[in-house]
């Protein structure tokens, strides 16, 4: 492989991962799902009790993220990649600005994606770091109090 194929196929998995970001904030969820090899994985290694872990193949991913437009309402913004020497591996900074729809609350999280992608730039597997916590506070409703018993401490 030549320095001009390794840039071209790392810039065609760069752009899978943005138009996945394109295209999950515009909730276009059929689209996006295109992105992805027939077999793709999707991960998720700090999914809270009752989000699955890994959703593997296009139906489970478009059935997996096909409520994310009723969910969230977001932009993602400040993406910055990260050289690998691999260029079909990606990873990706970046945030998500918006509100969680049921409670309209502001859901703001920042991300870190490592995304493998074939000989076709779709995407095989995608590693989702997010953190769940701003999650689920954005989708608690204003007047569910708060409990200590939830907190945790750190240190001694």
């Amino acid at each position: 492989m030549t320095a001009e194929d390794d840039a071209n196929r790392r810039a065609a998995a760069q752009h899978a991962v943005t138009e996945h970001l394109r295209l999950t904030a515009a909730g276009r969820t059929d689209e996006w799902v295109t992105l992805f090899a027939p077999d793709a994985v999707l991960e998720f290694p700090f999914a809270p009790a009752g989000v699955p872990r890994r959703v593997a193949g296009r139906d489970a991913l478009f059935a997996h993220m096909s409520n994310f437009p009723e969910t969230f309402d977001v932009e993602f913004v400040d993406l910055v990649f990260h050289e690998t020497v691999d260029p079909s591996l990606v990873i990706a900074e970046f945030r998500s600005t918006g509100t969680a729809r049921p409670t309209g609350k502001p859901y703001e999280q920042t991300c870190i994606s490592v995304v493998r992608t074939d000989d076709d730039a779709l995407i095989t597997h995608y590693l989702d770091y997010w953190n769940p916590l701003v999650a689920i506070e954005a989708l608690t409703p204003h007047e569910v109090p708060s409990e200590p018993a939830r907190g945790v401490t750190f240190g001694g």
